[in-house]
This record gives C-alpha cells, structure tokens and sequence, in this order.
C-alpha cells in the first residue's frame, strides 16, 4: 500500500506542472493531469465510436501516457532539440514494486510504439485534446493559435479522429453553454 501511496502522490504532482508549449504559444495555459484528463475523455469517447476497440485499455493507455512527466518535466518541441530524456528509465522508477507497475509500463511503451489501434486512437486523443484548447483560445480571439491548429490538424492518423476534429472546427467552443440560453 505504501508504493501505491507513493505512486498516487507522484501523480498528483501532474496537477501542478504546466505543459510548456502554451509559454511559446503566448496564451493560455493547461497542467500535465488537465491534459491527461481530457486525453482520457477523448478516448473514452473514440472508444465508443469504435467497437472493435479495447476501451478500457485506451482509456487506461491516456491516463498514462504522460506519467513520466512527474520525473522529467513537459519539454516542448524545441526544449526536446536540446534535452535527452531517459523516459523509459522514469517509468521503470515510478513503477518499480508496484502490483500493476509491470501494466503501466506496457502501456506506456504501447502508447509510445503507436503501432496497436488503440495506441492510434490514445495518440490521436493527445492531439485532440490541444486542438480542443486551441480552437478554444482562436474563438476568444487569442493570437497565434490559428497557425498552430494547422499543424496539429496535420498529425491526426485515424478516420475517427479526423472526422471528430472536423466536428470541433465547426463548432464554437461555447456553443453547449449558450445553444439553450434564456433567461
């Protein structure tokens, strides 16, 4: 009990690291478990759509996915030109003599392999979620995120996620809260 004790205070510490990417961007800002969260509700999501798909497992897969990042921090793209992070070696430390430590890091390698269906779909979600943010920012008026949900939008692989991002484009990022307004 003490190592999952351990562990969950370790991923606690996600709520408090700030995904980097938004300093370059110049606006907004998300931490590591925000981003994880929404990760895993995009998968919960796809998992749906698709019922070939192992949805505990995809839903497990992006609850992990960035775990390693209460040992290394979030790099960015440019901050990871000029950083080596041994990722394996943090996830095989943050699991050590854990009961199910042995899952998490076959999770992880299957995220970072990407090569399963579900690994596909957790990969796509990670994207999603910051297409999500960023189409949020690009409705508010926020400068920079136009240019950035061009990329992102590129590194979609799966029909599901297309299809879920073009829904997302189309759509205001406040339209649920005022589509029934009245007062």
């Amino acid at each position: 009990m003490k190592q999952i004790a351990n562990l969950l205070f370790e991923v606690r510490i996600l709520k408090d690291l700030k995904r980097s990417g938004y300093a370059f961007l110049g606006s907004g800002t998300e931490s590591v478990a925000e981003h994880s969260f929404m990760t895993a509700f995009i998968c919960f999501a796809l998992a749906k759509m698709d019922s070939d798909v192992d949805g505990e497992r995809l839903v497990a897969m992006a609850l992990v996915h960035d775990l390693a990042e209460a040992r290394t921090g979030d790099l960015n793209y440019v901050e990871k030109k000029y950083s080596t992070v041994d990722e394996a070696k943090a996830v095989s430390h943050l699991t050590a003599n854990l009961p199910f430590g042995e899952e998490i890091k076959y999770l992880v390698e299957e995220f970072n392999a990407g090569e399963s269906k579900e690994a596909m779909l957790a990969k796509d979600a990670d994207q999603l979620a910051f297409i999500l943010e960023l189409k949020k920012l690009d409705d508010i008026g926020a400068k920079g995120p136009d240019k950035w949900l061009t990329i992102v939008l590129k590194r979609l692989k799966t029909p599901e996620a297309k299809q879920l991002a073009q829904s997302i484009m189309e759509t205001n990022w406040d339209e649920w809260w005022t589509n029934d307004y009245s007062e």
